[in-house]
């Protein structure tokens, strides 16, 4: 456990990736490893098509220990945190966790993030790639009284679908059964022996599990849930295509600092309280934008044909530019390309015809709803 990194690199030379707690036994399992976010990653197994319709339809389990597992405490730790996020936390309860956002002062999104109360403080995830820049953000924005713990010596595992009840109800104990997490909620168990905080929630659209353990213990769990017959190991590949298919933006991708998070669909990430109240970073501008709305929305668009759309492709109405691909690729379980993108909000409306530029050829594409395919959180 560190409280923040310190980073005596002045040279500016490159870094390389960094190893997971699960680096060798993904690499056992076959794991075709690539960068991703400052790590070495697996962005598949067996094929990407394959383990995304085996997370629609039993249970995938994903290392996701590159996001930054944050642990804020000490003397108005409530207060405080509230002054840096636009959270209302005297909704929040013990052991229940709530989407938010982090602004710079100007109201661009610097990460999106999950906020849990525990008994003690709160815990934070933030995005893998942004966590160093995030713990240094809140640091600033803190008082001295709070401590921001990093808890890098942990592990955080994702089992995603809708027999990861079934796989994980058989490993764990603890004063709260399983059964009682509904979305959104969670508690402390012990997993195969382990500690392990988990919570009902992910980023697949699917019900599952987020579980956080000793990073020390990782190889084990995850070699115990694998065991299960419902759970395969499951990449960074599936992982895109199933929260493409669940309309969850990516940070990096479909959310940047470019963005303030009206035009990118994110004001329920700013508590009803906070949106009149403001005083958090960047409040005139979300305001501003809640009141007047914004020029251009991020939307979902369905494509004709198989060629998918990709990151960067211009999104055009006749002549006209009117707006960019920001995530795009082949739906495995709609069978047809899907993208999101932001386009300027005259061209919004469900089923406006428009066009995206892809290799010299133009591709039909009209405005749906998100997500593509339905949610099934269990609530």
């Amino acid at each position: 456990m560190s409280e923040y990194p310190v980073n005596d690199d002045d040279q500016g030379e490159e870094i390389a990736p960094m190893l997971l707690p699960l680096d060798a036994w993904h690499r056992g399992k076959g794991g075709r490893m690539v960068e991703f976010a400052g790590y070495m990653m697996p962005v598949q197994y067996e094929g990407i098509m394959a383990e995304h319709l085996w997370t629609r339809e039993s249970a995938g389990l994903f290392d996701v220990s590159h996001m930054g597992q944050i642990y804020v405490s000490g003397e108005g730790v409530e207060p405080a945190l509230e002054a840096a996020l636009p959270i209302d936390l005297s909704t929040l309860k013990t052991g229940s966790v709530r989407y938010s956002l982090l602004f710079d002062e100007e109201g661009a999104v610097l990460d999106d993030l999950m906020v849990t109360r525990w008994s003690t403080g709160f815990y934070l995830v933030v995005n893998g790639a942004t966590k160093w820049d995030d713990i240094g953000t809140l640091r600033e924005l803190l008082p001295d009284e709070v401590t921001l713990n990093h808890l890098d010596e942990n592990a955080l595992l994702a089992l995603q679908g809708p027999k990861a009840f079934a796989a994980l109800e058989r490993h764990v104990d603890g004063d709260t059964p399983l059964s009682a997490l509904t979305f959104m909620k969670g508690a402390s168990f012990k997993l195969g022996g382990v500690d392990a905080w988990i919570s009902r929630s992910g980023y697949t659209g699917e019900d599952g599990f987020e579980i956080a353990i000793p990073g020390e213990a990782a190889a084990e769990i995850t070699e115990l849930l694998c065991g299960e017959p419902e759970v395969k190991p499951i990449g960074l590949g599936a992982r895109d295509s199933l929260r493409l298919e669940a309309g969850l933006p990516l940070y990096g991708h479909d959310m940047t600092p470019e963005q303030g998070a009206m035009e990118a669909g994110l004001a329920f990430g700013v508590n009803k309280r906070r949106r009149v109240e403001g005083g958090f970073p960047g409040a005139a501008r979300f305001q501003r934008d809640f009141a007047e709305g914004t020029a251009r929305k991020r939307i979902g668009l369905a494509l004709e044909g198989r060629m998918a759309a990709r990151e960067g492709a211009v999104v055009m109405q006749g002549n006209q530019q009117v707006g960019v691909v920001t995530s795009g690729g082949f739906s495995p379980s709609l069978q047809q390309p899907i993208a999101m993108a932001y386009v300027d909000a005259v061209h919004t409306a469900d089923g406006a015809a428009l066009e995206i530029e892809m290799r010299g050829k133009r591709l039909p594409a009209k405005v749906v709803p998100m997500p593509f395919v339905p949610h099934r959180y269990h609530r």
